[in-house]
């Protein structure tokens, strides 16, 4: 694995590696130094394909997504808030749930989605907790613990969970041991005071990390976060769970990768 000073990091492969196509980003990360990864969407591939790429590179899966809809949609970011859409929500968890079995994953992400326009911001997060709730069930007994991640306004204009503690309330009424939350570092730093402080406190609920930096999104380094503080609190507080690495390379993947002993300090 990538590991530096007993932090692990995942490559995300609908983010890194892009110059190539999709298939071929498995021995590239392994070649680059991952042993594990993670990406949204599994869905246009076979499991089976999948699985045999990631056993030919000697990765593990980590986390996938729940389905969503096509980009540019409004279902881009999920059906779990949407009113009169239970039915395709469920249809995608135990979709996702048959996946990240079969690939091995830790974690199915469970995208909450936008508020519908004409939908009140209670209705919607009232069908998203009903949603949560069953998918939790329904998970049970799977090995597969769900992730509900809040993403910034800025980005995601109406998205249901606006902010850590937000998501953590929901993570907390349903049972943590079933539901955690996924702290993504870029989001964060937009959407809270004080990124650091927002990475500690919920640092305890927290089941998995993704990292990019802001504004721009590229690797760590590149935009204002204040990375080596950040990493110092995930070594101060011991977390030993996986890093995402969901960022856009300013430049070429594996050449950007100098980042890892530069800001992990």
């Amino acid at each position: 694995m990538i590991l530096h000073k007993g932090l692990r990091l995942d490559a995300n492969l609908k983010w890194l590696f892009t110059e190539l196509p999709f298939e071929e980003r498995f021995d590239a990360a392994a070649a680059a130094g991952f042993t594990a990864v993670e990406y949204a969407s599994p869905y246009p591939f076979p499991a089976a394909t999948l699985a045999r790429r990631l056993a030919d590179a000697g990765l593990a899966q980590i986390l996938i997504n729940s389905p969503t809809g096509e980009p540019g949609s409004p279902e881009r970011l999920g059906y779990a808030c949407l009113p009169g859409r239970a039915a395709e929500f469920r249809a995608g968890v135990e979709l996702g749930l048959d996946y990240a079995v079969a690939l091995g994953s830790s974690f199915l992400h469970l995208p909450a989605g936008i508020r519908p326009e004409g939908i009140s911001r209670d209705r919607a997060f009232a069908q998203y907790v009903v949603n949560i709730a069953w998918a939790a069930e329904r998970a049970r007994g799977t090995g597969i613990r769900l992730l509900l991640e809040a993403q910034n306004e800025q980005d995601a204009p109406g998205f249901i969970l606006d902010g850590q503690a937000h998501a953590a309330a929901v993570s907390d009424a349903l049972g943590e041991e079933h539901v955690g939350l996924l702290f993504d570092v870029y989001h964060a730093s937009i959407d809270e005071k004080d990124v650091v402080a927002a990475l500690r406190e919920f640092l305890p609920k927290t089941a998995h990390i993704q990292i990019a930096d802001a504004p721009g999104r590229a690797e760590p380094g590149t935009g204002d976060v204040p990375w080596p503080e950040v990493f110092a609190t995930l070594e101060a507080e011991g977390y030993d769970g996986w890093i995402g690495c969901e960022y856009r390379p300013a430049t070429e993947t594996a050449a950007g990768l100098t980042w890892v002993k530069e800001q992990i300090r």
